[in-house]
């Protein structure tokens, strides 16, 4: 069967809806039951990222270039979760994915490895994070959120409330990242908003090239202020590195957070 340009490799339902696995051209895609992918990969180098939006997500990199305690609110294909795994043998992973169908598509279809240092939980990731902060505090470096359905992103993760878990169970130096649809006006200014006020303003925005996502970077309140010209020449080394466009990253962000750059970088 044919569908979204390319041959259906996978299809099954759940509680939720559909998912399906889309082959086209050497790409791999998974669906929610629209023509939005929701991961995507390249088959001849599956460890390689591949969709703008995830690459975009890894211009955490500019910020932390050794990941060690990774929290991640959405599994979808497991992407990125494989490419930290690649990359930092010494990063340890916590994936909160709220379908367990999700999970065995990204283990049989997308290369998800069984890795002592990968837990995937299957459950709601703002309940997660509540529940956790209740108990813990300042223990991840790293917090990714990537919680789409097929009608958008999970409201669950754009509250006041779960950014406030977040923030708890944050390092005081860590970063946190989140995938946010921008042309959902009322959603991305809530998510906005709330994210400006738990985190006094230490945010930057990188809109996706092409696409309609906006990644979003908020820092603890430890984060060190770095120079500007010092992450430039960074992002060429991490370019080289791991082949994904860092520099073009860098002059988005001073692009496009002409209000918000000097809260979190110095000239």
């Amino acid at each position: 069967m044919y569908k979204y340009e390319g041959l259906v490799v996978h299809q099954s339902h759940d509680d939720e809806g559909v998912i399906e696995v889309v082959d086209n051209n050497g790409e791999r895609a998974l669906h929610f039951g629209s023509p939005a992918r929701q991961s995507s990969m390249l088959m001849a180098d599956p460890n390689r990222l591949h969709s703008f939006y995830a690459r975009a997500m890894m211009a955490l990199l500019l910020f932390n270039d050794d990941p060690r305690d990774v929290l991640m609110i959405g599994l979808g294909g497991g992407t990125i979760a494989k490419f930290m795994l690649h990359q930092f043998p010494e990063c340890r992973l916590k994936v909160v994915e709220f379908r367990s169908s999700v999970l065995k598509v990204a283990r049989s279809h997308f290369g998800l490895p069984f890795n002592s240092r990968l837990k995937v939980k299957i459950g709601c990731g703002a309940e997660h994070v509540r529940r956790q902060s209740q108990e813990l505090s300042e223990i991840h470096d790293v917090i990714m959120i990537d919680a789409y359905g097929e009608n958008g992103m999970a409201p669950e993760v754009g509250s006041q409330r779960f950014f406030d878990d977040c923030r708890s169970l944050l390092k005081p130096d860590g970063v946190l990242v989140i995938n946010l649809w921008g042309t959902d006006k009322a959603m991305f200014q809530q998510v906005s908003w709330h994210m400006g006020r738990i985190f006094s303003w230490r945010m930057l925005f990188l809109p996706v090239r092409n696409r309609g996502n906006v990644i979003g970077f908020a820092f603890g309140e430890n984060f060190p202020k770095l120079q500007f010209k010092t992450l430039i020449t960074k992002a060429k080394a991490l370019e080289l590195q791991y082949q994904l466009e860092f520099p073009v990253f860098m002059q988005d962000f001073k692009r496009n957070n002409p209000s918000l750059l000097h809260r979190v970088l110095k000239p």
